[in-house]
């Protein structure tokens, strides 16, 4: 396999291959309140794929911003670059495509933001943890937990 990282812009075939694989995304449920994407989802992202040939293996998009408040996470006017969305067709996978994704994109970013950040709401935090932390040195900084009331389940 031949794969090519690339930054696109956004045009109607590519915008049509996102949403074709946020579906399937979707469809795995193995995100908390994941859906497919619509076209307000992905515009004015920046968009990296992963590609063999004309085959689309994965995807980024992201967006560059400043904190807007001091935090605990970062001082004001930091800037930063948010991942969206990191996804690779579920074939592909465990290959180091998303690595490749995320390393090509922090590279494209790295001279106009000083952190590149992201949430997750994966279901198998274990791994996704062990892919951030471990796999891209990502450091864990914060936490959003939780807990439906009983009330409420």
């Amino acid at each position: 396999m031949d794969v090519c990282i690339k930054e696109v812009e956004l045009d109607e075939k590519i915008l049509e291959t996102l949403i074709r694989m946020s579906e399937t995304w979707a469809a795995e449920q193995s995100c908390h309140g994941y859906r497919k994407n619509g076209r307000e989802d992905i515009e004015g992202n920046r968009i990296f794929l992963a590609s063999d040939g004309e085959t689309v293996l994965g995807y980024l998009f992201g967006h560059a911003e400043r904190a807007e408040r001091d935090t605990s996470i970062m001082p004001k006017d930091t800037p930063y670059f948010e991942v969206e969305e990191l996804f690779t067709e579920p074939a592909y996978r465990g290959q180091g495509i998303g690595r490749r994704l995320f390393e090509f994109a922090e590279r494209a970013v790295s001279d106009e933001v000083e952190f590149v950040m992201l949430t997750t709401a994966t279901k198998n935090w274990n791994a996704i943890l062990h892919f951030y932390l471990d796999e891209l040195g990502m450091e864990f900084w914060s936490a959003r937990l939780f807990r439906r009331c009983a009330k409420h389940e």
